[in-house]
């Protein structure tokens, strides 16, 4: 059964296109199917893996390419639905549909989704009527979190919007992800803690600050072509284990 994960918190700069990339990266390697949708207009996702395709999500949805011209094979395994500036014009055709506006994302996929295992969404930070369709589309949300204070308070503001979106669609916030850890930094050592108090085993191992993360999208490479042995590759390797183990 097809899983559809998305990569989600209100808040910008948290490593949401970073984790959506690397483990959808590490999911292909397995030699799971793995479908990495860019919901986002600056379309990080595709750049990060060295592609700027001319077509992507935007065409599929305003029905100006079908679903094999939209999507493209990125990696073996890997196949990417590219963001970019044409998803403005999606968030207006989504606010003149004339019923069930939240689920315009799911109609367009849910005819293709069960040819994958997985399903990636790589979201932008805010709160529009896209990334309401992304969570209506998803089963499971994985949060990434800087272990600073305004993120943890980013976070617990998203959990209620989550809610509101539960008493429609059935979605779980799956997974917490805390990212760029640095164990010199004194307020890291006081924020997990407090994440382990919310959020109790959603907590997953955390992503170490790592040079090499920053460094890989400006060679068009995942972690685990730039730098397999690298801390970061580590880190990415260790939460796809954690989530395929929950198959």
């Amino acid at each position: 059964m097809t899983r559809i994960l998305s990569i989600s918190l209100s808040k910008g700069g948290v490593g949401k296109t970073t984790t959506a990339v690397n483990l959808s990266a590490a999911l292909a390697l397995t030699g799971r199917r793995v479908l990495l949708i860019d919901t986002d207009t600056q379309a990080q996702a595709g750049k990060a893996l060295g592609l700027r395709p001319e077509r992507g999500l935007a065409d599929l949805m305003m029905g100006h390419a079908d679903f094999a011209e939209a999507a493209v094979e990125a990696r073996p395994n890997l196949h990417l639905l590219a963001g970019g500036h044409r998803l403005a014009a999606v968030k207006q055709v989504i606010a003149e549909a004339d019923m069930r506006q939240e689920e315009t994302l799911s109609a367009v996929m849910l005819p293709y989704v069960a040819h994958y295992d997985y399903v990636i969404l790589d979201t932008s930070p805010g709160w529009d009527n896209l990334q309401i369709n992304v969570l209506f589309f998803a089963q499971e949300i994985l949060t990434p979190v800087n272990l600073e204070v305004l993120s943890l308070d980013g976070l617990i503001e998203f959990t209620h919007r989550i809610e509101d979106v539960r008493r429609y669609h059935d979605v779980v916030l799956r997974y917490i992800l805390p990212t760029a850890l640095d164990r010199r930094v004194k307020q890291t050592a006081e924020i997990m803690p407090q994440l382990a108090v919310h959020f109790g085993d959603r907590v997953c191992e955390p992503i170490r600050y790592n040079v090499r993360l920053s460094e890989a999208p400006a060679y068009g490479q995942h972690i685990f072509e730039y730098d397999p042995q690298s801390n970061g590759a580590q880190d990415y390797l260790n939460l796809t284990r954690r989530i395929v183990a929950d198959e």
